[in-house]
């Protein structure tokens, strides 16, 4: 009887699943590439990126053949990917943030279905799903999607991480939080860890700090955190580019505190972004 429910219950979250694709390709996928980047992001991100192809340099970001300190390379790399099998185009730019949007549903039904059940997931994919701002996301070529989508992983599994009982299930959550936070820096830098830790002190104050965390699973977090998030920022120390760091610490200590920046908007995007 036991295994007659697993089995129902697989084969119901396989569904689900399966009309997440479904639906995401009928309504995300058509004329993906068929308006030209207009965001000032869009076309420096896709520009960066053929520039990887053609210099075949895929450890360093440039705009016009020129170090771009913005951002780490983890987005660039995607959209390599993509223009490798689509060419080099509007299509390809934007594709991988197709299939983050459908990563993004699948997760967030996950959650849903496994914090409070099968409805409350359905709905929340389903609310979520049919919101202006994701949809819109999800078809442009900018970076936010994924950052967003790994600091969400990130935070969630820490927080499941704190809710666990079997120290296996717990060293699990607390290592895979730590690789996509990792990823996140990877992604758009420091700046993650910031969001990630401003949303965490929230959730320990509403906690009142009752937190139980094991010396060996503090170190385990901090190793896989500073392997996968350091690993870009220690090949360009290596590689004799301290340059491209400094410029890049620079940037973001400018958009921070003095507003320098092609997109000015409000600081805390984010982490509403995590927290709504």
């Amino acid at each position: 009887m036991k295994n007659t429910i697993l089995s129902y219950k697989k084969k119901r979250t396989l569904l689900v699943f399966l009309g997440i694709v479904l639906l995401a390709s009928l309504f995300m996928l058509p004329y993906l590439g068929s308006v030209n980047l207009f965001d000032s992001n869009e076309v420096n991100y896709a520009e960066s990126s053929r520039e990887m192809i053609l210099t075949g340099d895929y450890m360093n970001v440039q705009i016009d053949f020129q170090p771009f300190p913005e951002k780490p390379p983890l987005f660039f790399w995607l959209q390599v990917s993509s223009m490798k099998v689509f060419g080099i185009n509007e299509f390809a730019a934007r594709f991988p943030n197709f299939i983050c949007g459908i990563l993004t549903l699948m997760i967030i039904y996950s959650l849903g279905k496994r914090i409070y059940g099968f409805r409350f997931g359905l709905f929340w994919v389903l609310s979520f799903a049919s919101a202006i701002l994701p949809f819109f996301f999800f078809k442009s070529g900018i970076i936010d999607p994924w950052f967003n989508l790994l600091l969400f992983l990130g935070f969630s599994l820490f927080i499941l991480y704190m809710h666990g009982e079997r120290r296996g299930t717990r060293m699990l959550n607390i290592a895979l939080s730590a690789l996509f936070l990792g990823l996140a820096v990877l992604t758009k830098g420091p700046i993650g860890l910031a969001v990630f830790f401003i949303c965490l002190f929230i959730f320990l104050f509403l906690k009142r700090f009752k937190v139980k965390m094991t010396f060996q699973e503090i170190v385990l977090f901090s190793v896989i955190l500073l392997t996968v998030g350091g690993s870009w920022y220690l090949y360009q120390i290596f590689s004799g580019n301290g340059y491209v760091l400094r410029e890049f610490f620079r940037y973001s200590l400018n958009i921070l505190f003095q507003k320098k920046s092609a997109h000015e908007g409000f600081f805390g995007y984010h982490l509403v972004i995590l927290l709504l």
